[in-house]
């Protein structure tokens, strides 16, 4: 008896990082027009900005169906497995209820599904979390109450280049999209209690740089854990974002720096960039 961890591919891993870790990762579906692909598997996050910079068609992505959840479920039943889920919070996606249709149709209580109430590098501090309790020997219980603990203290904060995606998405109205726009201006936001929440505004990308050190700030940042810097296509602003945390005192050793994939990409667009840290 074994204890499987299963999230999906907004946790933003690479294929080798899943096999490394030996977790299971369901895909989430990634439509331009008529074409369907499988994020991570097969479209890598530079084609997905490819795509979405030549601007012919706005992304859609969506959750996997309850069937891949099933087939996972079933298959850790038969061989009387635990399974610990740990997926992108319900209030961006349908997955975490996909997940539980599929816990009905198996009909097998050993299976714990976990919203993150996060996403991207969030839930990747959440599974790696999970992964290194299974290591050490912990029960699925104690796992699943120390991410659970966890998941209220992990923090996604970022600086976005351009209003444009925000109201593609339908986030904001087009109008006070062109209006930033014109202004200069770098909305900030923060992923709260599950969702995308505007937590500042600022003209020019160093004022955001500054804006966003400034919150992250009010901060205690728990060091036991790893500190991810993230950017979204680009790196530039990610670069000058570290450079300006680095000049204020702020170091940290390894920098770790990870892309952002096309679940929270297609929203946020190119350019963006942020940090992603556990609160102590």
């Amino acid at each position: 008896m074994a204890i499987r961890i299963v999230t999906d591919s907004a946790a933003d891993y690479k294929q080798e990082e899943i096999l490394r870790r030996q977790i299971e990762c369901l895909p989430m579906s990634v439509t331009f027009g008529s074409d369907s692909f499988l994020d991570g598997i097969e479209l890598e996050k530079e084609e997905f900005y490819e795509r979405l910079l030549e601007g012919k068609e706005f992304p859609k992505t969506s959750q996997p169906a309850p069937g891949a959840f099933l087939e996972c479920f079933e298959a850790a039943k038969e061989a009387n497995d635990s399974v610990i889920v740990i997926l992108i919070s319900g209030a961006l996606s349908g997955t975490v209820q996909s997940a539980y249709i599929a816990k009905d149709m198996a009909e097998y209580d050993d299976v714990y599904i976990i919203d993150s109430t996060t996403a991207t590098l969030g839930m990747r501090l959440l599974v790696d979390t999970a992964v290194v309790l299974r290591e050490k020997g912990a029960t699925v219980q104690q796992i699943v109450e120390e991410v659970e603990r966890l998941k209220s203290k992990v923090h996604v904060l970022a600086g976005l280049d351009t209003l444009e995606y925000l109201a593609k998405g339908g986030r904001i109205s087009k109008g006070a999209a062109n209006i930033g726009n014109l202004a200069n201006l770098k909305p900030l936001i923060s992923i709260q209690e599950g969702k995308v929440d505007v937590c500042g505004k600022a003209i020019g990308m160093r004022r955001a740089y500054k804006g966003l050190m400034k919150i992250v700030d009010g901060y205690e940042i728990d060091e036991d854990y790893p500190v991810y810097f993230i950017y979204s296509y680009d790196r530039t602003n990610c670069a000058g974002f570290l450079h300006t945390m680095e000049k204020a005192g702020h170091i940290f050793d390894p920098v770790k720096i990870r892309g952002i994939g096309p679940t929270i990409g297609t929203h946020i667009g190119p350019g963006a960039f942020g940090m992603v840290f556990v609160e102590k």
